[in-house]
């Protein structure tokens, strides 16, 4: 896997890509301590709201934002956006007000999410190897994975040291390297086949996507792994916390167990793709995610909850989780010619994470009103709606072995 490192212009993108992202994930933590201070026991609904805007902006600005950047050089787009997420990342030190917050959290997002796509599309017209991109996504899921283990205990030694609001200078910084490595090297810009008016342009990737019976078997599988990750990433708190009465390091534990769970699926993917196909390696994740949550349900129905019982329910899912999620890189890749591929890695962004718009609410709300047990049901429904409706659109390989799109 790591030979693909040897490849000069994706090394410095993966690097810039992990100090960007470790960069966010202090800003995550500065942020929490932020809302907190200003809002106290209100702290929970100021950072539910943030992230509600997050998904607005991901879900609004990820078309546009490819639409505007048609045509234009791609190093120079993804410099400018990282400039702009430094410049924010130094504003929020400064926040005094919480309406500030939301103001400097959807300028964050928004830049990310015109960064985000830009940049996905750029890693397979670097890496033209299929192996070479497979290996590329499980680093990309793998980096991921890591910088939520590995942030939390980054800012807790740095918290020994300086106050919370320092955590943004970080995030600034991790901003600022990232776009320090992109300018080091060269990057393609494939130019758009035809001039097309912006409304086109906005629009094209969400066409294309769902003219491509593969992508909208994606589409059903991003919305399993949205359902699967959202008990996780909502409700584990409660569970732990709360039901267990367990503490904050066994919180971290748990929530590392779905990690760990994601790494070991992202390093054996590569050697597995080789042998299955996406469709086979993704539905089978799919399945398993889906299966270890019900046997977690029936586990509580049955004796209750246990915190191993939640561990390894939690190991199984993130395993699930990533074997979805990994692959999705080499569909959107084999389905569009190289110039529309901004455009439609910009469609899976803003529909993934619309997805993800949908359960974290009915994830909270399920938990809330009608315990562990109903939560999981209901999402385990969701994913095998997704699972049905991926199934029914993505088509088995032809006669002549090839997939159909």
């Amino acid at each position: 896997m790591l030979n693909v490192l040897k490849n000069r212009t994706y090394r410095h993108l993966f690097a810039a890509q992990l100090v960007a992202i470790m960069g966010t994930g202090l800003a995550t933590i500065a942020l929490a301590l932020l809302a907190y201070e200003l809002a106290g026991d209100q702290a929970g609904l100021v950072l539910g709201t943030a992230l509600t805007i997050k998904m607005i902006s991901y879900v609004t600005i990820a078309p546009i934002a490819s639409a505007l950047a048609e045509g234009r050089p791609r190093r120079a787009w993804l410099i400018s956006l990282d400039l702009i997420r430094a410049a924010v990342a130094l504003a929020l030190p400064f926040v005094d007000q919480i309406w500030q917050i939301y103001v400097l959290i959807f300028l964050l997002q928004a830049s990310s999410a015109g960064f985000t796509p830009a940049f996905q599309a750029t890693i397979p017209d670097v890496l033209s190897d299929e192996d070479d991109y497979t290996n590329a996504l499980s680093l990309s899921r793998l980096a991921y994975d890591l910088e939520s283990l590995l942030s939390p205990a980054l800012a807790a030694a740095l918290l020994t040291v300086m106050t919370f609001s320092t955590l943004f200078f970080g995030t600034a910084l991790g901003f600022i390297a990232s776009a320090l490595l992109v300018l080091s090297i060269s990057l393609p810009s494939p130019k758009p086949t035809k001039r097309r008016n912006i409304f086109d342009r906005t629009t094209r990737g969400i066409k294309l996507y769902l003219q491509t019976p593969r992508l909208r078997g994606l589409l059903g599988l991003s919305l399993c792994a949205a359902s699967v990750s959202a008990m996780v990433l909502v409700n584990t708190v409660v569970m732990v916390r709360g039901e267990l009465g367990l503490g904050e390091d066994t919180l971290a534990w748990v929530l590392a167990s779905f990690g760990a769970g994601s790494m070991l699926a992202a390093v054996t993917l590569p050697k597995v793709l080789k042998r299955h196909s996406d469709r086979y390696v993704m539905f089978l994740g799919a399945l398993m995610a889906i299966a270890a949550q019900a046997l977690l349900a029936l586990y509580i129905s049955l004796a209750g909850l246990s915190l191993q019982s939640l561990m390894i329910a939690w190991f199984v899912t993130g395993a699930g989780y990533s074997t979805i999620q990994t692959p999705s890189g080499r569909l959107l890749r084999r389905s569009v010619m190289a110039a529309d591929r901004p455009a439609i890695f910009a469609a899976q962004f803003t529909l993934s994470h619309g997805c993800w718009l949908l359960t974290y609410p009915i994830a909270g709300w399920l938990m809330t009103f009608y315990g562990t047990a109903t939560a999981l049901w209901g999402l385990i429904g969701l994913s095998m709606i997704g699972v049905a409706f991926a199934k029914l659109q993505w088509p088995k390989q032809s006669r002549a072995g090839q997939s159909l799109s």
